[in-house]
């Protein structure tokens, strides 16, 4: 072997000596936190987004629970991957399109590639574009799950009112089929059947109105909707096809926020609807001039923060709208109390008492009695507590029970079913 073979020998041993081995998998850091949001600090939050020509909104409920208004058009893709992480602690819990619109989708698979989301609530109509089915197939393929805004079938009289927790709720107006029929518009059919919901929160609500349109409003107005809304997010990007003065006269509402793109093909807000909003005194604020729009409740009042403000206002102007309390509801839902859906979010799993340590349960008679004292029963995946045998508890599977030797035990972690006011 020759000299120079040898030393090329030697130089390949040293060098694999002074290699490092492979790290062990199973010793790696923890990986960081996905995402940076802020921790909740028992206010509930609004965010709308400037996406351009488009419509997407993030709520933020007092607890943590977020739900996703419309996520925009595609070129809303870049921010929105980016802002939303800036807000968001886990995976979105619910995603709500407001009707299968791009302008109001088009985003939407970039942004849940990145963030996630349990649930998705789409008016599922019987027609939609080619694209819009992909997108749901897609969705699917990653078991997002689909859920339909329709009314509860056990009291198909009621909305659907979903709760978001810590007395936040979303109340879904429209549509209602199979209840009631879909509107017919042959050339708006998309729009004018758009999810209308409201979200409320103590005295204070926010309307969300898609792109519903002036048919949309006057069936609302003629079926008594309780539309009432101290902030009302303008129908249809503020063309003259929505947004009434009856339909606003109704909201009453102290302010507007338009989703509008600068310079959009559509002219939108058409000078009609802003007439039609300043006649009716509201504080009108647009995402192509304002930049984002972010809301503030405390249950009491809303505080209203734009990105940009117009020259000449202080830097640190804020809008404060008092709320106008709790919105009574019609005659025809009158008497049908509203159901609760199941939170989209599970609760933690809570460690139930031992049976050991379980009071044997007491007679019905004596439960009504104002003396009784527990048990108490709950299921792990309710916010929600019950006496026993009330029908509420007696649909909680075995693996999810709870059981509370005491009210205050059950009151600490969950809040009094409204079916028996245990």
């Amino acid at each position: 072997m020759s000299s120079r073979l040898l030393a090329l020998l030697g130089t390949l041993l040293v060098l694999g000596a002074c290699k490092e081995p492979a790290p062990d998998p199973a010793a790696r850091a923890p990986e960081a936190r996905r995402y940076f949001g802020a921790a909740p600090d028992g206010k509930l939050r609004v965010y709308f987004f400037d996406v351009g020509q488009g419509d997407a909104a993030l709520i933020v409920a007092p607890n943590g629970t977020t739900v996703l208004v419309d996520s925009g058009p595609e070129g809303a893709s870049r921010h929105l991957v980016n802002r939303l992480p800036e807000l968001l602690t886990k995976p979105l819990d619910l995603v709500v399109l407001t009707h299968p619109h791009v302008d109001h989708h088009g985003a939407l698979d970039a942004v849940l590639r990145r963030v996630g989301a349990r649930q998705l609530m789409e008016p599922q109509l019987p027609t939609a574009p080619p694209d819009y089915d992909a997108l749901l197939t897609k969705l699917g393929e990653r078991r997002v799950q689909v859920v339909s805004p329709a009314p509860p079938t056990s009291t198909p009289n009621s909305p659907q009112r979903i709760n978001l927790g810590d007395g936040v709720s979303l109340t879904i107006l429209w549509p209602r089929a199979p209840s009631e029929p879909l509107l017919d518009a042959p050339t708006a059919a998309l729009e004018v059947n758009s999810i209308i919901m409201r979200l409320s929160y103590g005295e204070t609500s926010v309307l969300f109105t898609g792109d519903a349109l002036a048919q949309t409003e006057e069936y609302l107005l003629a079926r008594e909707v309780p539309v009432q809304s101290t902030l009302l997010k303008v129908g249809a990007h503020g063309l003259d096809t929505a947004t009434t003065a009856p339909f606003l006269t109704r909201v009453g509402a102290r302010a507007a926020v338009i989703s509008v793109g600068a310079g959009n093909a559509f002219k939108a807000p058409a000078p009609a609807t802003l007439e039609r909003l300043k006649a009716a005194h509201l504080e009108v604020f647009r995402t192509d001039e304002h930049g984002e729009v972010q809301v503030v409740s405390d249950g009491k009042s809303l505080v209203i923060s734009p990105q940009r403000l117009k020259q000449g206002t202080p830097s640190d102007m804020r809008y404060t709208l008092v709320g106008q309390g709790p919105t009574p509801l019609p005659d025809f839902w009158a008497g049908k109390p509203l159901v609760e859906k199941k939170p989209v979010v599970e609760e933690a799993p809570v460690e139930p008492v031992k049976a050991t340590e379980t009071p044997a349960d007491p007679p019905k008679a004596e439960r009504n009695n104002k003396k009784y004292k527990g048990p108490y029963h709950a299921s792990r995946k309710r916010r929600l507590f019950h006496i026993p045998d009330c029908d509420g508890a007696r649909k909680i599977h075995d693996e999810n029970l709870i059981v509370y030797k005491t009210r205050e035990e059950a009151a600490r972690e969950r809040e009094p079913a409204r079916d028996c006011n245990p």
